[in-house]
């Protein structure tokens, strides 16, 4: 597993060197996103005998916030692919998750979503004895340049929400390119459209399906708990460069009666306010992959408590996360100074990744829930948010 990290801590040392100048650009990071590929990282979470690395939930997560420190969006795209190949093995049969899972770590696949169930646009038809999507999608991460797309839709003959693995090249499938918010600009979470686009019966994770038993719902936690980590890793990023920064400042400030920026009381004081929050959040995204970890392993005998104190360790690290990250990217030009916010440094990029990216469900239902469960003893309600 060292290795794993070692090759994650070698890719963002170089994503870093174009982060700036991409965030600027936005549009798809095809050689980043080729890098990833070719590093077999994609693959790490895959069991050892259908071609992966076995990796853990911890590890998986570790590497992750490794990737955004250098770089929010990429993170975002690699932490899915592991989200979506969970989906797959939650929702669907052993099979169906095995001949997956092989193909992705032969072929080297990068997976996008589709799967945004607040979003009922999309429907599962029928005709004749065939199935086709038709309808669109919004948000869909990673869409563009995905070798797979994890897709849900309405059932339409049932009203159900029903969720689909298919070829992201298929026959119908476009991924426009009209993702342009603020942040995370370059996550490709545009609108994807489904025109007819034919899906066999095997393809459609319905054994147990969406959420359909208490180990099927680990996957929102999945998802809360790499946004937590992402969250947390643009946070340590931008930690390091405002420290980077303020380093090369040199001489201090005229009334703080210092020779030297470091020896500043006020300078110190800033970056070791920002350190014990980052050492805080850090602990909780580790105690909430752990947890993870052991919820895995227990498999169809997960149990609604088991479950429930995993929702509640990754609510409390996505309360945290998003305080902390907020407030330490908003906060790294205090002690880095006004040379900080030049743009061909692009340090905004941070705070504008963190705020984009912690919009993607509301962390005060986070705070509900924990306390909730403090108070009555009642665990998070399992959703595709919870």
């Amino acid at each position: 597993m060292v290795d794993l990290l070692a090759k994650a801590h070698e890719l963002a040392q170089a994503f870093r060197l174009t982060a700036a100048e991409r965030d600027r650009a936005g549009g798809t990071p095809k050689r980043e996103r080729d890098a990833l590929r070719e590093s077999g990282l994609l693959a790490m979470a895959i069991p050892v005998e259908w071609g992966g690395a076995g990796a853990s939930w911890a590890t998986v997560q570790s590497a992750v916030r490794t990737v955004a420190r250098a770089d929010g969006s990429l993170a975002h795209v690699f932490g899915f692919q592991h989200l979506l190949l969970a989906t797959v093995a939650l929702f669907g049969t052993r099979a169906q998750y095995e001949a997956l899972a092989r193909a992705t770590a032969e072929q080297r696949w990068f997976w996008g979503n589709a799967l945004n169930p607040l979003d009922e646009r999309t429907t599962l038809g029928r005709k004749g004895e065939e199935r086709f999507l038709s309808g669109t999608k919004s948000f869909c991460s990673g869409a563009r340049d995905a070798d797979a797309l994890v897709a849900s839709a309405i059932d339409a003959a049932t009203g159900k929400l029903v969720v689909v693995a298919i070829p992201a090249t298929r026959q119908g499938i476009r991924a426009h390119d009209d993702w342009d918010n603020m942040g995370q600009r370059q996550t490709d979470s545009g609108t994807v459209a489904f025109e007819d686009v034919r899906v066999v019966e095997s393809e459609i994770l319905a054994q147990p399906g969406p959420l359909g038993s208490v180990r099927a719902t680990l996957r929102p936690l999945i998802a809360q708990i790499t946004l937590v980590n992402v969250y947390v890793g643009i946070a340590e990023g931008a930690f390091e460069a405002a420290l980077a920064l303020t380093r090369e400042r040199g001489k201090g400030w005229f009334a703080s009666g210092v020779d030297r920026v470091v020896d500043d009381p006020f300078v110190q004081a800033s970056f070791g306010d920002l350190y014990a929050e980052l050492a805080g959040a850090r602990h909780l995204a580790d105690a909430a992959a752990t947890s993870l970890d052991e919820a895995w392993a227990r498999g169809d005998a997960l149990t609604v408590a088991e479950r429930g104190q995993v929702a509640v360790a990754a609510a409390s690290a996505k309360i945290v996360a998003t305080r902390v990250g907020l407030d330490v990217t908003s906060k790294i030009f205090d002690p880095a100074g006004a040379r900080a916010t030049a743009a061909r440094l692009g340090l905004d990029r941070f705070w504008r990744n963190l705020r984009t990216h912690t919009l993607h469900d509301p962390v005060d239902y986070k705070r509900r829930d924990l306390g909730r469960w403090i108070l009555s003893g009642i665990w998070p309600t399992p959703s595709f948010y919870s």
